[in-house]
């Protein structure tokens, strides 16, 4: 892998991690296109994940912060919407913890499959687009709500299909409002992105390759930078009610995928 490379990985992985065009389907076809594969190198792909999670908790910092102080202090009645949260974000991540360690060599195969990749994101336009002709609701996430966006989630496993797609829509779908649904997304994907790397860490250590640690570096930063300015302009877009507009690029990527590659 070369520096530019690295940095066109980097760039593709923060630009789509956040906004709802899958970022795994993304990266799957970039690739095929580039013509190399970085899950050999490192698992260059955790890596670039690994940066777009710090771009949540820079951006979610004084959220995450009240978050931590409810864990700390639950005895306190304030902080109970707190403690609600933490455990809503708790059981909205089982169900892609639960898919991921069973299935997780089914799933790994679905990337080698750049067709099945565009399928995917085909399927992710749809159910985008169909967000476009819901009501903007006034509800609030629960534990029932939560899990069924966790469900969604777990769906995102596979290249293609959008982790923020999915989880935003399934909140839309709930009437959950546009803004807490969007939010909510950004929260959860903290433990599950957290957890793949701390089941892939012995893969990392054991793939070390120290003269790439440059390249690896220049996507990272690319990935950090691009995903914390595509975190912004997706609120934007989901607080204007455009959210269904990705639907169409979704669609587009996908066509574009079975017919090219």
């Amino acid at each position: 892998m070369d520096n530019i490379s690295a940095i066109i990985l980097g760039l593709v992985q923060g630009l789509t991690e956040f906004l709802p065009v899958s970022s795994s389907g993304h990266l799957v076809l970039a690739e095929r296109l580039i013509g190399i594969r970085a899950s050999t190198e490192l698992t260059f792909e955790v890596l670039l994940h690994l940066s777009t999670v710090l771009a949540v908790v820079i951006y979610f910092r004084e959220r995450l912060g009240r978050l931590l102080i409810g864990l700390l202090k639950p005895t306190e009645s304030d902080n109970w919407p707190q403690l609600k949260l933490a455990g809503t974000i708790a059981i909205a991540t089982i169900p892609a913890a639960v898919v991921g360690l069973l299935f997780e060599k089914r799933v790994e195969q679905t990337f080698n499959s750049p067709r099945l990749t565009a399928l995917f994101l085909i399927f992710t336009g749809v159910i985008l687009l169909a967000t476009g002709a819901i009501k903007k609701g006034n509800e609030n996430i629960g534990y029932k709500s939560g899990f069924i966006i966790g469900v969604a989630q777990a769906f995102a496993l596979l290249p293609g299909i959008s982790r923020s797609g999915m989880t935003i829509s399934a909140g839309l779908f709930q009437k959950i409002r546009p803004a807490e649904a969007a939010e909510f997304s950004f929260l959860i994907s903290l433990p599950a992105v957290i957890g793949a790397i701390i089941l892939k860490s012995f893969k990392l250590l054991s793939s070390y390759q120290s003269g790439e640690m440059d390249h690896y570096l220049l996507g990272c930063i690319a990935a950090f930078v691009s995903g914390y300015l595509s975190i912004a302009f997706l609120l934007k877009i989901v607080g204007k009610g455009k959210f269904f507009y990705f639907g169409l690029y979704c669609l587009a990527v996908g066509l574009i995928g079975i017919i090219f590659i």
